[in-house]
């Protein structure tokens, strides 16, 4: 089985170079590898005792962010190393400045893990929720260096638990500690042998409730608000959308709303115009006359989703029509009643907010229009859904605490 993982990784290395001309994430993903040792071995001071966080991309990033912010107040001692593995990751926060260097995680080698390691010599090391590369955790394991993951969550169709699964079992056991979410991640690991695992929670419901506290007033929604309820809907693709302009130009009441689409791209931005019958104003060009008597606003630029859902009574969560729902956390702290589409069922925090009547799924328009005409004309069944996602946030802070005491204990 090794020699068929060194084989895909090779393989994957090299299909990188062959499209890189052809295709933008793998230029990135080329360029931004390009001298990475050399670059490196100039970066690192060997006097430093670097700690290394590595996150797949900008997701996990998000997640691990409130670990990274507490190491980095907490242990002043230490320097911080942040990788990515997608450009995705690192094209957004190679500038980041919450830790002293960014880089992207060398291709997964025995010989690139042993240089990388050489050369940065981390005391310690933070996975994020869900990478397993074999030869660098295999060459942590065997320096002794102590290796976390958290935020992770295991399910029994994974291959870990198959009975052909002993390769990426061993990867498992190369972790000195494992933090999960779940009572049935404990159980499962539990059966193939792995003790050192513990429940801490989801760190995204730290980074969620931080984003609550510290979320910036923007004006060109306060305008747009107005004396208005709003709902915001995050993160939409094409049949969200398609929905909800059915249910729009349906209603007759008086909320606004505010349409945030995952892909911001022209074409998109203008086909969502059309599908509203061009009677929207874009966030892009909004000024105090235009928003006055609008009543959809859609956001054209990336980066604010999290602070709008401050300004919403509603919230409505995209991609449930597509691989599954985007972040609903970011909706759920601010206290919101949550909507969204079918595709929900691996998103831990959408079935308890589901069981905990916080949240509202759909899978066709005959089921969004009640949803949402209760939601909006009751006011007392509104609020009480929000309430019950603000608790549900509450409940769950404190994961990032749990970690790093255990963790500073090795």
């Amino acid at each position: 089985m090794k020699i068929i993982y060194s084989f895909a990784m090779s393989f994957y290395s090299l299909a990188i170079k062959m499209i890189s001309p052809f295709n933008n994430k793998a230029k990135l993903m080329k360029e931004g590898r390009r001298d990475l040792f050399k670059r490196l071995n100039k970066d690192i001071n060997n006097v430093d005792n670097y700690i290394w966080i590595h996150a797949a991309s900008l997701g996990e990033f998000e997640q691990g962010r409130p670990v990274i912010e507490k190491i980095r107040k907490d242990y002043p001692q230490y320097k911080l190393l942040l990788t990515f593995f997608s450009p995705s990751g690192y094209e957004v926060r190679k500038n980041y400045d919450g830790v002293d260097l960014v880089y992207y995680l060398p291709l997964d080698s025995a010989n690139n893990a042993k240089r990388f390691i050489d050369i940065v010599n981390p005391k310690m090391v933070f996975f994020i929720k869900y990478e397993y590369w074999y030869f660098f955790l295999r060459e942590l394991k065997k320096r002794d260096i102590p290796t976390f993951i958290f935020s992770s969550i295991f399910l029994k169709e994974q291959i870990f638990f198959k009975f052909y699964g002993a390769f990426w079992k061993n990867i498992l056991k190369s972790f000195t500690h494992i933090f999960v979410q779940t009572k049935e991640s404990i159980s499962l690991l539990n059966s193939i042998g792995i003790n050192n695992c513990s429940i801490a929670g989801d760190t995204r419901f730290d980074r969620v409730a931080e984003i609550a506290k510290s979320a910036p007033k923007i004006s060109i929604i306060e305008d747009f608000k107005s004396r208005n309820n709003v709902v915001v809907c995050g993160s939409t693709w094409p049949k969200d959308e398609e929905f909800l302009s059915q249910y729009i130009k349906s209603s007759n009441d008086d909320f606004k709303w505010i349409i945030a689409p995952h892909e911001v791209h022209k074409k998109h931005i203008n086909d969502i115009v059309k599908l509203f019958d061009n009677e929207c104003v874009l966030y892009s060009k909004a000024d105090s006359a235009n928003l006055k008597d609008a009543k959809i606003l859609i956001v054209d630029c990336i980066g604010i989703l999290s602070s709008v859902y401050q300004y919403a009574c509603i919230s409505y969560i995209g991609g449930g029509f597509g691989v599954g729902i985007h972040n609903t956390l970011e909706a759920a702290t601010f206290g919101l009643p949550i909507v969204f589409g079918p595709n929900y069922s691996r998103f831990k925090e959408a079935c308890d907010l589901i069981d905990s009547k916080a949240a509202f799924s759909y899978s066709e328009y005959s089921q969004l229009f009640p949803i949402m005409n209760k939601l909006i004309q009751d006011e007392k069944y509104r609020t009480e859904s929000g309430d019950k996602s603000s608790e549900y946030v509450g409940m769950n802070i404190g994961a990032t605490d749990i970690i790093l005491t255990k963790a500073m204990q090795k």
